[in-house]
């Protein structure tokens, strides 16, 4: 796959993987730019070190768009250090397409997935959530693929680091071992989006929501709605209501939030440090008392 030039730059990387001219460039970020391309249509330049992220990047946004529920971006085209998708205009958030997004995600989880931890088709085992690695490994036991994929790798990073002394991860251990009576009752693979922050989490000008930057893979539906939890969503609760009007909820999954939080709040605290080990360890110990 051709990648251009050691030297290009995200014009010349958007008119390279479109094959449309280009008529202005800005920058957004170190690793973003918007582009116009020939015609008015603008886009969004993204750039990554690794190329298994946008690998990964590239084959979860075509997996959830497959699905024909939640809308992403449209990806036009992408190569090993390189992603060129459309931008989407920015609206305001409110209750009635907060309502819909709820619907549509519960539709997107429904489509389901071969297995936990299973990637996206076409993208990498090894991939990563943010700047930290992510490894989608296939089970077909929640608690068990949980523990041993999501949870346990970060917290032994964080330990190696002395982010979390041995001590605290004997909290978090003690959680792993207890999962097949905290998870609740069993339920399929679903389809995630795997990183839903709300920087993720894009209103659009015409009332629909779409998602960006995923850490596509198999997992349980409830993770999904923690990291919403984690991090704030407006309208969070209408939401929840288009959620659960379209798939409703097991029994006791407000009770399972922190669960479904330790997997993000340890990456933060590989990424970031102490702050996120103590809202991790916190989230532990919530669900042992429980």
């Amino acid at each position: 796959m051709h990648t251009g030039s050691p030297g290009e730059g995200p014009a010349a990387a958007a008119a390279r993987l479109t094959g449309r001219a280009v008529s202005a460039e800005r920058p957004l970020s170190a690793a973003l730019a918007q582009v116009t391309l020939d015609g008015g249509r603008t886009v969004v330049v993204k750039r990554a070190d690794d190329p298994r992220a946008v690998r990964a990047e590239a084959a979860g946004l075509r997996w959830l768009a497959d699905a024909g529920t939640v809308r992403v971006p449209f990806v036009h085209g992408h190569d090993e250090r390189w992603l060129v998708s459309d931008r989407v205009p920015g609206g305001p958030p409110g209750a009635q397409a907060a309502a819909r997004f709820g619907r549509d995600l519960a539709a997107l989880h429904a489509a389901g997935a071969p297995a936990f931890g299973a990637p996206p088709p076409g993208g990498p085992r090894d991939a990563a959530i943010g700047l930290a690695p992510l490894r989608n490994v296939p089970g077909t036991d929640w608690p068990h693929w949980y523990a041993e994929h999501r949870v346990l790798p970060y917290l032994r990073s964080a330990v190696d680091a002395g982010t979390l002394l041995p001590a605290e991860a004997a909290v978090v251990e003690r959680v792993c071992d207890r999962l097949p009576g905290l998870a609740g009752e069993p339920e399929p693979p679903a389809r995630l989006h795997g990183d839903l922050w709300n920087g993720n989490v894009l209103w659009g000008a015409d009332g629909h929501v779409r998602l960006i930057d995923p850490a596509a893979h198999g997992g349980h539906r409830e993770t999904d709605l923690a990291m919403l939890h984690l991090f704030g969503c407006p309208y969070l609760e209408q939401v929840l209501d288009g959620y659960r009007h379209a798939a409703p909820l097991a029994d006791g999954w407000r009770e399972r939030i922190g669960l479904h939080q330790l997997f993000p709040l340890l990456v933060h605290t590989v990424l970031f440090g102490r702050g996120y080990a103590e809202q991790a360890l916190a989230a532990a110990r919530a669900a042992l008392a429980g």
